[in-house]
C-alpha cells in the first residue's frame, strides 16, 4: 500500500538536500552543461520548479501542462537566471506542491499525468520524489546514484520494470540485484537474466548508465526505450 505522507516527507528531506547542494554553485556553474544532453544545470532547475507546479495542476484536477510546446518553452526561459532566483523558484514551488497535497482529497482517485499517462493520486508523491532524487543526480555536483537512499532505490527499480513491462521492443527479462528480483519486458518466461548493483541498475533502468557494469546471462543486454 502506497503511504503517500511518508512519501511527502522523503520529498522535502530530498528537496532540503538538493536546495542545500545547489547553493554551492554559482551564476557560471549554474551555466554550465548538466549530464542530461542539450540542458545546463539551469535547465535542471528550472524544470524541477515547473514540474512541481505541474503536480499541483494534478492533483488539483488540471492539466498537467497546458501543452508540451508550452512546457519546454518554460524551461527555456527560465533556464538561464541567476542562481538565487532558481533557488527561490524550486523552493516556493516545492512549497506549492505541498500545500496542495495538505487539501484534503480522495487519495484514492485516479489522477492524468502527461500524454494520457493515468495513476493514483497516492503515486504522485513518489513521482516528485523521482523527480527531486534523480535530477539532483543530474546536476553533476557530487550526489550520485549510490548516495541514493535505498527505498528509494528499490522502489524506482519495481516502478520502472513495471513501466517496460509489456513492452513488445524488450525480450522478457529478470533483473535482480543480487537480494531482490523484478520482471520486465514482454510476456514470456525470462530470456536473459540482468544482475548488478542496485544503483547500476536503477542508472539503467533510468537511463543514466549505459548498463556497461551489469551482466546479463541468456543473451544481450536489452536496449530500453526512452521514458
Amino acid at each position: 500500500m502506497i503511504d503517500h505522507v511518508r512519501d511527502l516527507a522523503s520529498v522535502r528531506d530530498a528537496t532540503d538536500r538538493l536546495l542545500t547542494a545547489a547553493a554551492k554553485l554559482n551564476n557560471d556553474s549554474t551555466a554550465e552543461p548538466s549530464r542530461l544532453p542539450g540542458w545546463s544545470r539551469g535547465h535542471v532547475l528550472a524544470h524541477l520548479a515547473r514540474n512541481a507546479d505541474a503536480l499541483v495542476n494534478v492533483l488539483a484536477g488540471r492539466p498537467m501542462y497546458v501543452s508540451g510546446e508550452a512546457r519546454d518553452a518554460d524551461i527555456e526561459r527560465d533556464a538561464p537566471r541567476p542562481l538565487a532566483e532558481q533557488l527561490d523558484d524550486v523552493r516556493d514551488s516545492a512549497a506549492r506542491f505541498e500545500a496542495q497535497a495538505a487539501v484534503p482529497a480522495d487519495w484514492s482517485r485516479t489522477i492524468e499525468m502527461r500524454n494520457g499517462v493515468t495513476d493514483s493520486a497516492s503515486r504522485v508523491p513518489f513521482r516528485r520524489w523521482v523527480e527531486v532524487e534523480l535530477h539532483h543526480v543530474d546536476l553533476g555536483i557530487g550526489y550520485e546514484l549510490e548516495d541514493l537512499p535505498d527505498e528509494f532505490v528499490q522502489r524506482e527499480i519495481a516502478f520502472l520494470a513495471a513501466r517496460f513491462s509489456g513492452n513488445p521492443d524488450v525480450p522478457p527479462t529478470r533483473i535482480t540485484d543480487g537480494t531482490h528480483a523484478w520482471t520486465t519486458g514482454r510476456d514470456g518466461e525470462p530470456e536473459v537474466t540482468v544482475s548488478g548493483s542496485a544503483p547500476d541498475v536503477v542508472g539503467w533502468l533510468s537511463g543514466r548508465r549505459g548498463g556497461t557494469a551489469l551482466t546479463a546471462e541468456g543473451g544481450l543486454l536489452p536496449a530500453l526505450p526512452p521514458l
